[in-house]
């Protein structure tokens, strides 16, 4: 068994966006990257959780542009507001188990497994959320290099803590065959 600690990220903005649900959240988080505004997934501080939500951590110096990209976009929001005590990293443990031929991450509830020889996804388990079942679908039996990624396919906390996972697990991969 080993943790890692997830790399830190350089981007640290002064402001966050509050999203009614997770799928506004993602893609929001998609059209600001495509964009080129630096965005992060966070989760958004007690007073304004209501579940399984996240929020994105922005730079109020580019809110201007970031209002109207999300008008144009029709991307719905609840609010944007300077950076509140209690926003919180999503994970910061990502956990990894060699279970001899085959490696599980997990980050947060979510775990995805691969073979270490081949790099195929033979598991993925986890969480309650509605596309979980899909996600497992899309993932299970495919190479690590040619699935597609949680976040793109899922619109929920458990789809992107599988995402974490699954970087991970690429990551380990890769680095396995150098």
């Amino acid at each position: 068994m080993a943790f890692l600690k997830q790399k830190k990220v350089a981007f640290k903005g002064d402001g966050i966006i509050i999203f009614q649900d997770v799928a506004q959240a993602i893609r929001a988080e998609k059209l600001m990257k495509r964009d080129g505004y630096e965005v992060r997934l966070i989760a958004p501080p007690p007073e304004y959780r209501v579940g399984c939500d996240l929020s994105l951590e922005i730079d109020l110096a580019r809110l201007a542009g970031i209002e109207q990209l999300l008008k144009e976009k029709d991307a719905t929001y609840v609010g944007i507001f300077p950076m509140m005590k209690g926003t919180a990293e999503l994970c910061d443990i990502i956990k990894v188990t060699d279970f001899g031929q085959w490696t599980m991450v997990r980050a947060g509830n979510m775990k995805l497994a691969f073979d270490k020889n081949s790099g195929i996804i033979v598991n993925s388990s986890g969480g309650g959320c509605p596309d979980i079942p899909y996600l497992y679908a899309e993932l299970v039996d495919k190479p690590l290099t040619e699935a597609p990624r949680p976040k793109d396919r899922g619109s929920t906390l458990c789809a992107v803590m599988l995402d974490r996972a699954f970087e991970v697990c690429l990551s380990l991969w890769q680095g396995s065959r150098k």
